[in-house]
């Protein structure tokens, strides 16, 4: 292919990815968004692989390398169940990282004697950056994996000085690239620059790991930023203009969705990066506590549960990770075609950070064919709740922690939640009083209206279901 002809390809490519976007920015149309992407990702790989820069004897090592590739991503698309696909995107932000951080030291070794005077210096600037942001979205999305999969403990690790332990490696990695750009040739300049590798690697490790499991959301949502940003680096790096674009694209897209979901967690992006919120681990409330919440919890069967939806006029269901785990929106589907067949009105409440990672629960739904129509968002449905007759929480526990409203003292206060408590019946499934990934007690499973179906929400639905239809 001609330079022009690729030039073209890219730029259909280009307007592929901001298609994709915008599709994918509806549930509606996000099957839609997501071929396009595809197509436009098909179309930059050939533009690339046939243009001027690749020659024919690179074919073999290109066309081994998608096999291979491929190969691995079909394989994880088959296997990985839809619980572990926040642990999943953790691990591709990863290799992202990876595929930086070597680009740039390859770019380093293989083009560095190519550039003179300031071209030279603003390469070895985009060679610096790029292994940088590199490194460190490598080491942190490996941490996000490991807290995301249970390998790791939720609990925030925040260290004595933690702020000025990083302002020290911020320094340092300014002081070390300074060298790194007065370095006279490769030999030299290769020290300093994997120093600051090491740094930089080190840096993300204690970045995240200084992050509550609470935050655990908008930090895959952060790294999805970072790791567009490494790509754009990559693309300056190897004079790509649609790696640039895309990259662009990422990094300005997830930082945008980043900023979105700390303010429905009423929270800043500093206070998110500077980590320490959150205990994890789901420890159960101690008795006797005395900021324990005051009452005491009814538990309900799963036929009482069913007759309190069968008497209902209007139903809202409020998914959570629980749901994912038991693989329990199947059932919930199928006892939301049951409750509209008899004439109640259903919809969901979707938190924007329910689940582990964004539009988690959308997800779930959208596979069991739940209708987008009646699938809503918090600023839309909470006014709802003190119409609903039942308001049905399965297996999710701090997006409906009335004490982020009602305790200042709360460590999620002012956190937006959904306020399912309103409702005339609030009926909540968990499989015990154990805390939320938040490690927050929720003086919700206490209130009068409140009931709590204790079990495996996959079983529980099932007899629910079974009731319902009888």
């Amino acid at each position: 292919m001609s330079p022009s002809l690729v030039s073209v390809a890219y730029l259909g490519a280009a307007i592929l990815f901001i298609l994709s976007l915008g599709g994918l920015s509806n549930p509606e149309t996000a099957r839609r968004g997501n071929l396009l992407g595809m197509i436009g990702m098909a179309i930059a790989v050939l533009a690339t692989v046939f243009g001027p820069r690749v020659g024919a004897e690179g074919y073999a090592w290109i066309i081994g390398a998608l096999v291979i590739g491929g190969g691995i991503g079909l394989w994880a698309a088959r296997i990985v169940k839809m619980t572990q696909m926040p642990e999943l995107i953790a691990l591709m932000h990863s290799l992202v990282g990876l595929a930086a951080c070597i680009v740039g030291f390859a770019s380093y070794v293989d083009t560095s004697l190519q550039f003179e005077g300031a071209e030279k210096t603003i390469h070895e600037v985009e060679i610096y950056l790029g292994i940088l942001i590199g490194a460190y979205t490598f080491s942190g999305s490996v941490i996000a994996f490991g807290k995301l999969s249970g390998k790791i403990g939720g609990k925030p690790v925040l260290l004595p000085a933690r702020h000025w332990i990083n302002l020290v490696a911020l320094l340092a990695m300014v002081w070390f690239g300074r060298q790194f750009l007065a370095a006279p040739d490769v030999q030299a300049g290769m020290t300093p620059l994997l120093i600051m590798t090491v740094i930089a690697v080190l840096l993300g490790i204690h970045m995240i790991m200084a992050i509550g499991g609470a935050d655990m959301p908008v930090v895959i949502s952060m790294l999805n930023s970072y790791s567009g940003w490494a790509a754009a680096a990559t693309g300056f790096m190897l004079s790509n203009d649609l790696l640039i674009v895309t990259g662009a694209l990422v990094g300005s897209s997830g930082a945008i969705l980043s900023y979105i979901m700390c303010n429905a967690m009423n929270r800043n992006f500093i206070s998110v990066i500077a980590g320490g919120f959150g205990s994890g681990g789901g420890a159960a409330a101690k008795k006797g506590d005395a900021a324990e919440p005051q009452g005491e919890v009814v538990p309900v069967s799963a036929a009482e549960t069913a007759e309190l939806l069968r008497e209902a006029k209007r139903v809202i269901i409020v998914p959570g990770y629980g749901m994912a785990v038991a693989q329990a929106q199947h059932t919930v589907y199928e006892i939301t075609q049951t409750l509209r067949d008899k004439g109640v009105e259903v919809h969901f409440a979707i938190h924007p950070v329910a689940g582990r990672m964004p539009g988690h629960m959308n997800v779930l739904l959208a596979e069991a064919k739940v209708p987008y129509d009646i699938v809503m968002e918090m600023d839309e449905i909470n006014e709802e709740f003190p119409d609903a007759d039942v308001a049905m929480v399965i297996g999710a526990n701090d997006i409906v922690n009335p004490s982020a409203l009602e305790d200042p003292e709360s460590p999620i206060a002012g956190m937006p939640v959904l306020e399912v408590w309103k409702a005339r019946h609030s009926i909540v499934m968990k499989r015990s009083m154990a805390s939320g990934y938040a490690g927050v007690d929720n003086p919700l499973f206490y209130k009068e209206n409140n009931r709590m179906l204790f079990g495996d929400a996959k079983k529980m639905l099932d007899e629910v279901l079974v009731a319902l239809k009888a």
